[in-house]
């Protein structure tokens, strides 16, 4: 009879370890996959003994990953008991492990941000700050050892927390839940994709379409406003009584777009990178591509 695989503590101990370290490699390609990769390698080597299974296994993490660093340690107690079940022989396969990772990812690094860098470390911060400008040295001593409990204290029970959990996840392999866990983690992951495209991605055309002189009295007359702080308060109040701020109203090729659907500009171009990504061409060269025509359509004052 083969003996069940089985991550020890001391197994897991190390992962958390190596986790702290999971922005050591941070790249403009995958961001965080290098650390990632890194901290699961006590995990693949006690699961796996064949070079060929362990090359596998980093592979599979060497994917694109990234989240506000401390809590991807529940999202590593989720993988080390997908990998655990994987080497058990478990219908686990890279898809399911990497669906999970993406899903998980997104939502939790909204969380971190304010937990973390928004309300820990400024109370904190603050405790120590005033403890210091007293001239006490017990101050940063507080913040940096406090910080730092708080934080690996955390990272390590949510990498449990996520590890025993993912093993309740694992136990209906054959009832399809974990299935049912990729395409939801999926499903989410791209609803996370489309918010931000609206957020972060911006394209702007700048070709004029029209420019229609405006009767007197719907612009601001600058020539006729006093000098000074007056001038300023009178211009402010004309603006927001609807004035505009030239003599001409000048519509672009973006106005239009963004009256016919705002953002249209911007999902096109995430959706040509997404299509180029699946054709398994290299980041490096889209993002490389996208400075060049950025640079060129200014030039020409496309954009």
């Amino acid at each position: 009879m083969v003996q069940e695989l089985k991550l020890s503590k001391k197994n897991r101990l190390s992962v958390w370890w190596r986790s702290t370290f999971l922005q050591g490699s941070w790249n403009y390609e995958r961001m965080q996959n290098g650390g990632w990769a890194y901290a699961m390698i006590p995990a693949i080597k006690k699961l796996y003994t064949s070079k060929e299974d362990r090359a596998a296994a980093l592979k599979r993490h060497l994917e694109f990953f990234n989240t506000h660093p401390y809590v991807a340690s529940p999202i590593i107690g989720v993988t080390l008991a997908l990998e655990e079940e994987r080497a058990n022989g478990a219908p686990v396969d890279d898809v399911a492990i990497q669906g999970v990772k993406i899903g998980m990812m997104g939502p939790l690094a909204g969380i971190g941000d304010p937990v973390f860098w928004f309300t820990v470390k400024p109370i904190l911060g603050a405790l120590a700050a005033s403890l210091a400008m007293t001239g006490n040295i017990i101050g940063p001593i507080i913040y940096f050892f406090g910080w730092n409990i708080i934080r690996m204290v955390f990272m390590w029970y949510t990498q449990e927390f996520g590890y025993k959990a993912g093993s309740k996840i694992t136990d209906d392999l054959s009832g399809g839940l974990l299935q049912d866990i990729t395409k939801g983690a999926s499903i989410l992951g791209m609803f996370i994709l489309g918010a931000l495209v609206n957020r972060w991605v911006s394209v702007k055309f700048t070709p004029i379409v029209s420019s229609v002189k405006l009767d007197k009295g719907a612009y601001i007359e600058w020539d006729k406003l006093p000098t000074g702080a007056q001038g300023i308060k009178e211009a402010l109040e004309q603006q927001v009584a609807g004035l505009s701020l030239g003599d001409h109203k000048i519509t672009t090729l973006q106005n239009n777009l963004d009256s016919l659907i705002p953002g249209l500009a911007a999902l096109a171009l995430t959706i040509l990178c997404m299509w180029l990504l699946k054709k398994k061409v290299s980041p490096i060269v889209i993002i490389l591509g996208l400075f060049v025509i950025g640079v060129v359509f200014h030039l020409i004052h496309l954009m």
